[in-house]
């Protein structure tokens, strides 16, 4: 993984099986050895707090692969964006700042607060088999059932539609390659992202024709007004919300859930201090990042860990090992609901921060809370299955034993 060569920085495989399974041993190594570490061809990675965080915010590092550097297919090892040239993660000023600015319009406040209201009673009601058993699975049996209500009624997808939809956004996140290495065993998301955008064209004109109170809609009717957004525009970052809301959600939920049972006195400890929520769920997806790395391109010569890297090289920002940087976070290696200040890196930085993080804290936080209120034992019940995954850090399977308060 991290053989030395003299006079070069180690080396980043990305596919590594002991990286899938548990990188942050690798991340320690990498971390101590250098802030920067070889690659694939024409590839970086970077592996500190301080760097990492300063280059989300460098304005000369983009996410717009240059074609000249080669056909994207060959050198990503898939399409990038997956056919979907438009999402607001992807692209840069102005485009960026003002699809951004439309899309930030359907996400206010007041939908957050309904949303939160979905949440609370979704939890309540996927508890109710489970307390009955005893026993439950936290990826199956609550983060994945969950996520699915709150994406599909946030859109607009209809309650007859949901299976179908779902399968395809599940099967396009989980092919999500955002790296310059080649894995043809992950897929490459095309069908399922050309699937759903047509989905989406199709709710795009209903919702024009009979508009409702969700996402789709608001986009349309905002659109139609201000002129700020194309149909293209809308459908790509509709789609863009299937993979990314639940890849990303699930495994904060789920995997947050798992670190509270491995570390027993923090679940204690929250249980006894409600207060504490708002502080845990930073920490929880500081500790467990559902995204471990991003990719990024250099758009002229950048300084990094005292070597000059030149324009049009991809950079990989590692953010599960910038998060447990001991440079920045005391005792990082370990679980500590109550840690302030917590800067992690886990929803990005700068102009490409996830939209969805309010929503998303919201959820986890009311899915937290509805579980302790409602079970007064929760304790592992059996050991958490990974799901490996170059990029995406999360379980198949947090079993869980309850009882009822």
């Amino acid at each position: 993984m991290d053989t030395h060569v003299p006079g070069l920085p180690p080396k980043f495989d990305a596919l590594d099986r002991e990286l899938l399974v548990d990188p942050y041993p690798t991340y320690t190594r990498l971390r101590e050895a250098s802030a920067l570490c070889r690659g694939g061809p024409a590839t970086w990675v970077v592996t500190r707090y301080a760097e990492v965080s300063s280059l989300l915010r460098d304005p000369r590092v983009g996410h717009e692969f240059p074609e000249r550097l080669g056909r994207p297919d060959v050198v990503l090892g898939t399409q990038p964006n997956f056919e979907l040239p438009a999402i607001v993660s992807a692209i840069e000023p102005p485009a960026h700042t003002r699809i951004r600015g439309a899309l930030s319009q359907a996400l206010t406040p007041p939908v957050v607060r309904r949303m939160t209201t979905l949440v609370e009673r979704t939890v309540h009601d996927l508890l109710e088999p489970a307390l009955q058993r005893g026993s439950f699975d936290a990826v199956t049996d609550l983060a994945f059932p969950l996520q699915t209500v709150l994406t599909c009624t946030l859109v607009g997808v209809p309650e007859e539609d949901r299976a179908e939809v779902t399968r395809h956004g599940v099967e396009l996140g989980r092919s999500l390659i955002l790296f310059p290495f080649v894995s043809p065993e992950l897929g490459n998301g095309v069908p399922q992202a050309r699937w759903l955008r047509e989905y989406v064209a199709d709710l795009v004109k209903a919702r024009r024709a009979e508009p409702k109170d969700d996402l789709v809609s608001t986009l349309v009717t905002n659109a139609d007004r201000t002129g700020e957004l194309s149909d293209d525009e809308i459908v790509d970052n509709v789609v863009f919300l299937f993979f990314a809301g639940f890849e990303t959600s699930i495994h904060v939920l789920a995997s947050g859930i798992a670190a509270l049972l491995s570390f027993p006195d923090q679940l204690h400890r929250l249980r006894e201090d409600p207060s504490l929520m708002p502080a845990a769920v930073e920490e929880l997806a500081r500790y467990d990042a559902p995204i471990q790395w991003i990719a990024r391109v250099t758009g002229e010569p950048v300084e990094i860990g005292g070597r000059t890297l030149r324009a049009e090289r991809v950079l990989l920002l590692l953010l599960g090992s910038a998060n447990r940087d001991p440079r920045q976070f005391p005792d990082p290696d370990r679980l500590d609901i109550g840690r302030k200040p917590n800067g992690h890196l886990s929803f990005g930085a700068g102009i490409h921060r996830c939209m969805g993080l309010h929503l998303g804290r919201a959820q986890v936080s009311t899915s937290l809370r509805v579980l302790l209120e409602r079970c007064s034992m929760l304790e592992p019940a059996g050991e958490p299955v990974v799901r490996p995954h170059p990029n995406l850090r999360g379980y198949s399977a947090v079993p869980v034993a309850v009882r009822a308060a």
